[in-house]
């Protein structure tokens, strides 16, 4: 029984449902010398800012039971460096792209998105990360702002490109939050980004990461987000979803779906299995077949 695999985030149409998560498959085509990068949804790049960013120090990562928890601090090279050195090697694999954005003030977030303003065709989408620290002075983090999450939505039109806001778990607003970047934008929302958690080390007694605390990430978050992408979906019937959280097998790439996502990420497990994109992939079509659907579409429409 051949499986249809294309589904549809918004406008934008893919031939397969999963992808690379933001932070996980560097800028360009690291992944491509174990994989082809042309046969998945989409790489999604790590985010990156208007300017070069030397992140956070030493130590950045650390693991834990079931994931790891890291505190890189969106180190990246800029935008204009990346579409010179970057993703012409990307481009070069046949891969569709996503470039995930990021940025310390609202400005910082329409300079990024107008950098990418002619950017290849191949670009398809710029996903917002508005999970991060903001100089605004209305709250740690842009995601749990809905009025300061809209107003970077907004900003970020330049780019000229259907926009995903990823957003942060960290939140009793998450709905509200995805309302609010919707009617300001955003195509679509990505469900979820790391929890904020900490590691002590038991050697020095100190926090495990040169930062002090970080994001965890992998298996142990995936309950959270299969509870943000159904309450989100619940509440908004139209909104389109990527899940992302503790993916590494077919089946927790189904249950997103299930709870009402159109496409997932594959994050924290590349760090172990660089090929657990195409795995969970395999896996995934696999989980229809068993079960005679015919499209991957339809896990989506089952909420």
């Amino acid at each position: 029984m051949m499986i249809d695999t294309r589904v549809s985030v918004g406008s934008i149409e893919l031939r397969n449902p999963v992808m690379t998560a933001s932070g996980t498959a560097g800028y360009g085509g690291e992944l491509a010398p174990f994989f082809d990068l042309s046969s998945i949804g989409a790489v999604v790049t790590k985010s990156i800012a208007a300017f070069e960013w030397a992140g956070n120090p030493a130590p950045r990562l650390h693991p834990t039971p079931m994931g790891m928890i890291n505190a890189v601090g969106l180190q990246g090279p800029g935008i204009e460096r990346w579409l010179a050195h970057e993703l012409p090697s990307l481009l070069e694999t046949g891969a569709t792209v996503v470039c995930s954005i990021w940025g310390r003030s609202v400005d910082d977030y329409r300079r990024a998105a107008e950098m990418l303003a002619d950017a290849p065709d191949q670009v398809v989408a710029v996903e917002v990360n508005l999970s991060c620290p903001n100089l605004e002075g209305r709250g740690s983090i842009f995601a749990h702002d809905a009025a300061l999450s809209a107003e970077v939505i907004e900003a970020t039109v330049g780019c000229g490109r259907p926009r995903w806001a990823k957003l942060s778990p960290n939140t009793d607003r998450i709905v509200e939050v995805a309302e609010a970047v919707h009617g300001a934008g955003a195509e679509a929302v990505t469900l979820i980004n790391t929890l904020l958690g900490m590691v002590i080390d038991p050697d020095t007694l100190r926090p495990a990461l040169g930062n002090g605390g970080g994001g965890l990430s992998g298996r142990a978050i995936h309950p959270v987000a299969v509870r943000a992408v159904y309450d989100v979906r619940q509440a908004l019937a139209d909104l389109p979803i990527i899940g992302v959280g503790g993916v590494s097998t077919g089946w927790e790439a189904a249950e997103l779906m299930l709870s009402g996502a159109q496409a997932v990420q594959v994050g924290t497990a590349s760090f172990a299995d660089p090929r657990a994109c195409v795995r969970v992939s395999d896996e995934l079509v696999k989980f229809a077949r068993d079960r005679e659907i015919p499209r991957l579409v339809d896990l989506s429409a089952v909420t």
